[in-house]
């Protein structure tokens, strides 16, 4: 049902992540005022710069917090140069998947026209589905006696998330088929010749899928299923793999329309969702204005998206369409960040959205 106001939880954490921020709410505002959708807007600190300065990443009156909201928008957290005595960075945003089970992560790739690639393809398309609550990341809080000879991380692969996050790679490609006219096609990629837990994870893929025969299927080695993604991008529609798979295979995908600079993600539970650039926090142009909002717009865009799906809230669907189709005109005709190739500033690029918008 929907909601006369959505509480919507910003973060916007360290580096460019701020700017980015700025920028994609600017957007988000003039969106929704499109469709008569009232926002209640609610920041919250968390990152490196916090950990800096008080022991911790984030408060947890505030991680309480975000997990009422109806959705959360994410800049980028964590710096190179702070990190945990374990040598790991601060990263606030794994810790929130964990705490509310936000077992997916939704990262569409398209090649918007006018966005220069290296990868000769026409029309690219995919939704890659990253498993994100085990997998290799499973061991991340196992206590191990320091050593210097030899450590080891776990994998851990569960039925009850394997099959929830398989049932969301169907669900997503039928819903692209409908809404986008993409082929409605699901890949799995996995190391199941090697790999016991692979095995296991290609297991309940194929239990689930046979819940589903409107939906072809295909199953692919990582390391095949990563060359194709350079050499035939456009065979892919939705794509879903272990946690650390997905972390790589998505970037590469983003590679392949662009960069990270254009890809927005979702992280989701059947509850919850926390949306956000699949970038960095980016230091090194941090304050320089030229960091590219388009992921952190698409992001919003997404969040809509996700909104509109869980309150069955058409206007929510309206606004996140006219935002994308915004932002693609001037991803075509105007102007961009140099990341793209152009000359043109964290601020030129969001008032060109927002003023494609208002027309």
């Amino acid at each position: 049902m929907s909601k006369s106001t959505y509480q919507i939880a910003l973060l916007p954490g360290d580096g460019i992540g701020p700017e980015v921020v700025d920028a994609a709410v600017r957007v988000l505002q003039a969106g929704v005022a499109r469709e008569g959708i009232e926002l209640e807007l609610k920041t919250y600190e968390a990152g490196a710069g916090l950990y800096q300065r008080t022991g911790e990443s984030m408060a947890e009156a505030d991680a309480q917090a975000v997990g009422r909201a109806d959705a959360v928008l994410l800049g980028a957290m964590g710096l190179p140069t702070v990190r945990k005595a374990d040598g790991t960075e601060i990263a606030p945003q794994i810790d929130l998947r964990e705490r509310y089970g936000l077992f997916a992560s939704l990262r569409p790739c398209e090649l918007f026209p006018g966005v220069p690639t290296r990868v000769k393809a026409e029309k690219v398309n995919m939704l890659v589905i990253r498993e994100t609550t085990e997998g290799l990341f499973a061991g991340r809080h196992d206590k191990q006696e320091p050593n210097d000879e030899a450590v080891s991380d776990r994998l851990t692969i569960t039925r009850v998330t394997s099959e929830k996050l398989f049932e969301v790679a169907f669900q997503q490609a039928k819903q692209r088929r409908a809404t986008h006219g993409t082929p409605g096609h699901v890949t799995l990629l996995d190391k199941s010749n090697v790999l016991r837990s692979n095995a296991f994870l290609r297991k309940v893929f194929d239990e689930v899928a046979e819940r589903h025969p409107d939906v072809e299927t295909a199953r692919l080695y990582i390391d095949a299923g990563s060359m194709m993604f350079v050499t035939n991008p456009e065979r892919y529609d939705v794509v879903v793999t272990e946690n650390v798979f997905g972390d790589i295979t998505s970037e590469i995908a983003a590679g392949v329309v662009g960069g990270l600079g254009v890809a927005p993600s979702g992280d989701v539970s059947l509850k919850h969702g926390i949306f956000q650039p699949s970038h960095g926090s980016a230091p090194d142009i941090a304050g320089k204005g030229v960091a590219n909002p388009v992921a952190t717009i698409l992001s919003a865009a997404m969040m809509l998206e996700w909104l509109a799906q869980q309150h069955d809230d058409a206007r929510c669907t309206e606004a996140a369409t006219a935002i994308r189709r915004a932002t693609a005109a001037i991803l075509q005709d105007g102007p961009r960040t140099p990341d793209l190739g152009g000359k043109g500033t964290t601020e030129s690029v969001t008032d060109a959205i927002v003023t494609a918008l208002k027309n």
